[in-house]
């Protein structure tokens, strides 16, 4: 008893209880729009409308003059159109729906036309107080003037943003000169994080049209750069007024998203952000010492305890890099060193965002890392030991109101968020990708905050693809486009509000033998109901269960528009020869999103002429998904 409580004292010092300040919120600029600089695109469309042009081009942009009517006309294509706070640009022929809406004789081609040739559909939009986001399906086929040999769907991400997150420039951005687009002022084209993106300004709102894609030539279901550009172009060049409402302007930062419990946890503790396992980064840098709360969500797992650490560089993992890293010595398929699971579902958190994985991350020190946190639930139940963690013991809810971008069959659930202030994207992996179809948790579903999305899975390409656990990671807009940030003090602030209690920071690497306020590992539960009491045997603070939410609905439809509380337009298919396309095929093109292909990834240039050399490359291959197995 002496010795332990030396070395409790010992460990005490170590860390100390974070304040208020040393949780810090995300620097976010509102964008002021100009709506008076849309009125010549009024005027054209007015002009179509009624075949005469506009008196002068001071169009009334209010409610209730030319932006009104157009919502008015495209709201049924593209729901809620008129919550977006900035205008809303898309590859639509707004024009020629406008002429065909005022003219009876073609009432019959205004119904039934999506106006938006040569492109498929639009099987997501989402528009709101941040702006609107939208993903656009176009197939090679359809362009054949492109010269393009790719049989997969594209997907095409277009955004607005009315409000942006200040952050560095992303580690790793590559840059091309723009050429024939003259009517973008100032446009940009990049490379980041595994997109070719076109960033733009107009109206004073920063756009981004972006198509993930490989370099080299497309293989593994993903188009080529040089492809991906070309598709990009069209877009471009596609894009019209198509809705959105001028409103108040946004304040800058987030008054209330650090709201932190009073009383102190008795067992919770977490080392610093940033502070990795040791060598456990790309390359042998370190992690990310982001302090920011980027959202006041509810914590992801629906039930307490829950343990954030590495999936790869501790007790019962793979080592995903050749060799091993420092004193981690293994084979593919084979534990780490140490053998200690107990590790796995004890305290200290650590931070993993940036640990060793190629995947672009431009926030990374080296440009590539993990994308993401990883989660542990309470316990892992086992059917034999050894055995994998049985998936589907732990409910996730959605951690904002937000809506669901995720086409059927695929492992990724994104959850956007789009409200006053606010614009950000939470990503779920590993869960079942057959029990998320079967429950309708697809494009299209709007989730209320707390409603459980799925269960904790295993799901990486296959049925036990990787360990069971949540992947969880969170991406806002930049000037840059949409950027992979790090997640830990969000989810550090979220865990503290559902176990009542303030964590204790650890400031400073402990030794093996200072105790770590860790919670006894319990024997793994056969049933449902000695899960609960294993739980609920714990300290009190830590028998948490999430206030109930609304269960999902196994018998919604596929891409089944909502309208109520927050409508998401899910599917806008093409009608082609009396027959609708099929867009609940593949995946919509995210970063890392875990489709379980492979992405060969070798030095750019094989389509553009650089701006400047690239800081670096690669000549191994990089995977699509979080983990590799």
């Amino acid at each position: 008893m002496r010795v332990r409580g030396i070395a409790g004292l010992a460990f005490a010092l170590c860390i100390g209880a974070a304040s208020a300040q040393e949780m810090q919120t995300p620097r976010i600029s509102p964008v002021q729009v100009d709506w008076g600089a849309v009125a010549p695109e009024l005027a054209a469309i007015e002009k179509a409308e009624t075949g005469n042009a506009a008196d002068n081009t001071e169009v009334d942009a209010s409610a209730a003059g030319a932006v009104g009517r157009i919502n008015d006309a495209t709201a049924a294509r593209f729901a809620n159109i008129a919550a977006s706070a900035i205008p809303v640009l898309l590859p639509f022929d707004t024009p020629a729906l406008m002429r065909d809406r005022a003219d009876a004789g073609k009432r019959a081609q205004f119904e039934q036309d999506n106006y938006l040739a040569p492109f498929d559909s639009i099987p997501f939009f989402y528009a709101g107080p941040g702006g609107y986001d939208a993903v656009v399906l176009a197939r090679a086929q359809d362009m054949l003037d492109l010269g393009i040999g790719f049989s997969e769907p594209i997907y095409i991400h277009i955004g607005g943003a009315a409000l942006l997150y200040d952050l560095s420039e992303p580690t790793g951005i590559i840059e091309w000169s723009v050429a024939g687009l003259d009517e973008f002022p100032g446009l940009r084209r990049v490379f980041l994080e595994n997109y070719v993106r076109y960033i733009f300004v107009r109206y004073g709102v920063p756009y981004a049209v972006a198509v993930e894609c490989v370099d080299g030539a497309s293989r593994f279901r993903k188009i080529s750069c040089r492809d991906a550009d070309k598709v990009a172009i069209r877009a471009l060049k596609a894009l019209h007024f198509v809705g959105g409402t001028p409103q108040h302007p946004l304040n800058e930062t987030g008054a209330h998203i650090i709201d932190r419990p009073e009383s102190q946890s008795s067992v919770f503790t977490y080392f610093s952000p940033g502070n990795l396992v040791a060598r456990s980064g790309f390359k042998r840098n370190g992690g990310v010492a982001d302090r920011t709360v980027y959202g006041r969500i509810q914590f992801p797992l629906a039930d307490a305890p829950a343990f954030a650490n590495s999936q790869t560089f501790t007790g019962w993992s793979d080592c995903e890099t050749n060799g091993g890293i420092g004193p981690y010595r293994c084979h593919p398929g084979e534990p780490t060193w140490p053998r200690n699971e107990a590790a796995n579902y004890s305290y200290p958190w650590r931070d993993n965002f940036c640990e060793s994985r190629y995947f672009y991350v431009g926030q990374c020190p080296g440009g590539l890392g993990h994308q993401g946190q990883d989660l542990r639930p309470a316990f892992c139940k086992q059917r034999a030991p050894g055995a994998h963690c049985e998936p589907g013991e732990h409910d996730l809810v959605a951690v904002r109101d937000g809506a669901v971008l995720r086409a059927a069959r695929q492992e990724s659930l994104y959850l956007v968020v789009n409200a006053p202030n606010e614009r950000i994207r939470f990503r779920y992996l590993h869960m079942s990708p057959k029990q998320l179809d079967a429950d309708g948790i697809v494009s299209g579903r709007f989730a209320r905050e707390g409603e459980a999305v799925g269960k904790v899975g295993n799901f990486f390409r296959r049925e036990a693809g990787t360990f069971s656990h949540l992947h969880f990671d969170v991406q806002v807009p930049t000037k840059y486009g949409w950027v992979f940030v790090n997640p830990y003090m969000t989810l550090v602030a979220a865990y503290e509000r559902l176990i009542h209690g303030r964590g204790q920071e650890i400031r400073e690497e402990i030794g093996p033998d200072v105790p770590t306020g860790s919670l006894p590992i319990m024997p793994p539960p056969a049933t449902a109901a000695e899960a609960h009491s294993a739980v609920a045997a714990k300290p009190t603070e830590m028998a948490i269960e999430s206030a109930p939410g609304r269960h999902t609905n196994s018998g919604m439809r596929h891409h089944e528009q909502m309208v109520e509380p927050a409508p998401v337009t899910a599917s806008l298919p093409a009608v082609a020869g009396g027959r609708i396309r099929d867009v609940g095929h593949g995946d919509f093109g995210h970063e890392g999103s875990g489709t379980g292909h492979r992405i060969g990834v070798r030095a750019l240039g094989h389509g553009f002429s650089r701006a400047r050399p690239r800081a670096w490359h690669l000549r191994r291959d990089v995977h699509a998904g979080d983990e590799q197995r």
